[in-house]
């Protein structure tokens, strides 16, 4: 009870400066690639929505107290993931108890992560959104659903969640990387509008967990 409102009472103190954190989990994946890309989505975030997120995001262990702390947690990577029992156990009652988790496969983490949100939710089953799903409404409107940022194997981008309650806690990218859109213009060499389209999917995102 106390973890949950913790949560609720960072949700909705009206002109709380809010935190987000990336995850820092093991198994050899870089949970740090995108350096710049939180910072980069936290600014625009502020300036677009009128969110006021702090401007450096934190950093969290899946089986950390701390981890209760932050409404929104953002993970990344190209490569391996484990999470122990304990991780596994705060990572489900950190999402039950009202707290988002976004995965942004940065390419190359597809086939061990699934593995580790079917043991985080054994019971639940990833399921792909439409692109009618509010998350691509507002406040910027993606008819055809989760936008292509960076081409990889050629594959359609999707949008994977797990719901409890009929609530999306857990939202997976999959062949998007949004991160990557994120960064700063010279670290990937985007063109302005495939960065503006990739950081105004992360106002939807962060606008769906903050003002819903």
């Amino acid at each position: 009870m106390k973890k949950y409102l913790i949560l609720v009472l960072l949700l909705s103190i009206s002109g709380f400066s809010q935190e987000i954190a990336l995850l820092k989990y093991n198994g050899g994946g870089d949970w740090y690639a995108n350096p710049t890309s939180l910072p980069n989505l936290i600014k625009y975030a502020n300036q677009n929505i009128n969110t006021k997120i702090k401007s450096k995001p934190a950093t969290v262990e899946p089986s950390s107290p701390d981890l209760f702390s932050y409404p929104f947690v953002h993970m990344t990577g190209h490569g391996n993931v484990v999470f122990s029992d304990s991780d596994i156990i705060n990572l489900r009652n950190y999402m039950l108890s009202g707290g988002f988790l976004h995965i942004d496969d940065n390419y190359g983490m597809n086939e061990f992560i699934r593995k580790e949100i079917s043991k985080i939710f054994p019971n639940n089953n990833l399921v792909e959104l439409p692109a009618s799903h509010p998350i691509f409404q507002t406040p910027n409107v993606f008819a055809g659903g989760l936008p292509k940022i960076h081409e990889h194997d050629g594959k359609r981008p999707q949008a994977f969640g797990i719901f409890e309650n009929n609530r999306l806690v857990l939202l997976y990218t999959y062949e998007c990387d949004l991160g990557d859109g994120w960064e700063d213009a010279e670290v990937n060499n985007d063109p302005k509008e495939v960065r503006e389209k990739a950081l105004k999917m992360g106002v939807n995102i962060l606008n769906y967990i903050f003002k819903n």
